[in-house]
């Protein structure tokens, strides 16, 4: 999804076929490995840990490669995001403690 997410951004700054007919084949691989993930680990788990890697992930490639920044909001809301995910993943294990 983090390539398939740099393609989007390249396609948004030039827009072309050939840059679209990328994005989309790079989303469907992405969303070809998540149902092997789903039956793999549940739904609950790989959408949460999904979402988390990406949003951490495409966040650092927008910072660093693309030159964008996240307001004080913004960031608070990363950081919630991840401490919510950590919270599903780990919820059932914790409670066998």
């Amino acid at each position: 999804f983090l390539l398939a997410a740099m393609a989007a951004k390249q396609w948004g700054l030039a827009p072309s076929l050939a840059k679209l007919l990328v994005t989309l084949a790079l989303y469907t691989a992405g969303n070809l490995i998540m149902l092997r993930l789903v039956r793999e680990f549940g739904m609950s788990v790989a959408f949460s840990l999904s979402a988390v890697i990406q949003l951490v992930a495409v966040n650092v490639v927008a910072i660093a490669f693309f030159g964008e920044r996240l307001n004080t909001f913004q960031a608070t809301g990363m950081v919630l995001a991840i401490a919510a995910v950590a919270l599903i993943t780990l919820g059932p294990y914790m409670q066998k403690l």
